[in-house]
């Protein structure tokens, strides 16, 4: 069988970007839990400000990926010191647009009060979005890491990292939310103080692990040896800028989504809260198999065996729709009780549970989207994704979701309806262009 042996490499590479994920999301689960608990209001503000910055962080995410075919070929290639000058690459070109990120986000801070949500979650939300603002230095640097120890396979690496620093988070959010310990009770603020803490520790906990293993002393002297060159910072941006523009736009379509939610109140802005984390439990379980695919793919592409990365991308796609219905599945039966876990308001959960209906929709639509997307960018073949990820959440998701939210009076469901719109049209895009693509090379 010509993808038994994928199965299994995917799964190992995957397993612990997987669980490591796992780890973001479950610490999503808790914030909201925790922040719901605390109070309806902090809920509604922790949803707008979150999804606000997912939208940065997905970016920030979507353009380090660009370093893995970079790494992986080289690696691919046994050519360690060349590995060890990408990985040094990478970190400039992360660090310049993080600062850009930065940026955009510092005005947004500033005009938070032209964005149109209600007026009593405002004074919760700007502490809020500042300390989350503090995060992204932070965050630069650690997709930085995790991108170099993803690639040269040592997967476990950035997973004990982010289960330590979730750990941290959960203990920090329980102090500084409820004043514990003799500690002020700061609410939402104390929840973003502890994102911020926990984030400063796992970036340093990343730095010391990669400096002081002996798996990656073999990488250090092509990271020192090398001086960065103008040609090489562009042609990281050249890859990365159309993943970090493919993954902030469909991020976009969930936080612009976000915004039309507040429009309509804070019930509904508090259950699309709760939707979006569930949902996320979904995706990043599906780009976690899609990213340990990209990882073998590229390998493959680094030595010109066109007919494996062909089969490692049907092999991925079969594990992520196989996931795709399983999940599916549970959420739909245990629907009730997930409504439950996040608020006890009766409104809340209501809604919840009538906004799964477009969520569940979307499930296939976004597991070969992600493969796909993962795909094309294992083999440099980008800059389609940025277009692409226009037509489908820009100029497609959006509409969709206004048009129905409100010109058709159909409220929250009409405005999370436009989203497997979006996910539909990227997954047909995607996988048609890569399926072009390795025809020209086999």
């Amino acid at each position: 069988m010509r993808y038994k042996s994928h199965y299994a490499t995917i799964m190992k590479l995957g397993t612990p970007i997987i669980l490591g994920q796992l780890g973001n999301v479950i610490l999503g689960f808790i914030d909201t839990i925790m922040v719901g608990h605390y109070s309806a209001d902090a809920l509604s503000a922790a949803g707008f400000v979150n999804n606000i910055f997912n939208l940065g962080i997905l970016a920030l995410i979507g353009f380090s990926y660009g370093a893995t075919p970079v790494i992986g070929a080289f690696y691919g290639r046994k050519d360690v010191n060349n590995v060890g000058a990408a990985f040094k690459d990478s970190i400039y070109a992360n660090t310049l647009c993080g600062t850009f990120i930065f940026l955009i986000y510092t005005l947004l801070y500033i005009n938070i009060d032209n964005l149109g949500q209600p007026q009593e979650l405002l004074p919760i939300m700007r502490p809020y979005f500042l300390t989350l603002l503090l995060t992204f230095p932070f965050i630069t640097l650690f997709n930085s890491f995790k991108q170099f120890t993803d690639t040269v396979a040592a997967t476990k690496t950035a997973m004990w990292v982010i289960l330590i620093g979730n750990i941290c988070n959960v203990i920090l959010n329980y102090l500084f939310i409820y004043g514990k310990a003799g500690l002020p009770e700061l609410g939402l603020t104390g929840a973003g103080i502890a994102t911020l803490t926990a984030r400063i520790i796992m970036t340093v906990m990343f730095m010391a692990l990669i400096m002081g293993q002996k798996k990656f002393k073999e990488y250090k002297h092509g990271f020192r040896i090398r001086t960065t060159r103008k040609k090489d910072i562009l042609h990281m941006f050249r890859i990365g800028t159309p993943l970090g523009l493919q993954m902030g736009m469909e991020t976009a379509s969930f936080s612009l989504a976000s915004l039309l939610m507040g429009w309509l109140g804070a019930t509904e802005l508090a259950a699309f809260q709760v939707m979006c984390i569930t949902g996320s439990l979904c995706f990043l379980i599906y780009y976690s198999i899609g990213a340990a695919a990209c990882i073998r793919m590229s390998h493959f592409r680094g030595r010109n065996d066109w007919a494996n990365v062909r089969n490692i991308a049907n092999a991925s796609l079969h594990i992520i729709l196989f996931t795709a219905v399983v999940l599916s599945m549970g959420i739909a039966v245990f629907q009730h009780e997930l409504a439950a876990i996040f608020t006890s308001d009766a409104n809340i959960q209501i809604m919840f549970t009538t906004l799964l209906i477009p969520m569940l929709i979307y499930q296939i639509s976004d597991g070969i989207q992600t493969n796909y997307a993962n795909a094309l960018r294992s083999i440099e073949v980008t800059k389609p994704l940025g277009i692409y990820a226009f037509i489908s959440y820009i100029c497609l998701a959006l509409p969709v979701s206004y048009i129905l939210g409100f010109v058709f009076d159909m409220g929250a469901i009409g405005v999370a309806s436009g989203l497997p719109v979006g996910l539909t049209v990227a997954a047909i895009l995607y996988m048609t262009r890569f399926r072009k693509e390795i025809k020209r090379h086999l």
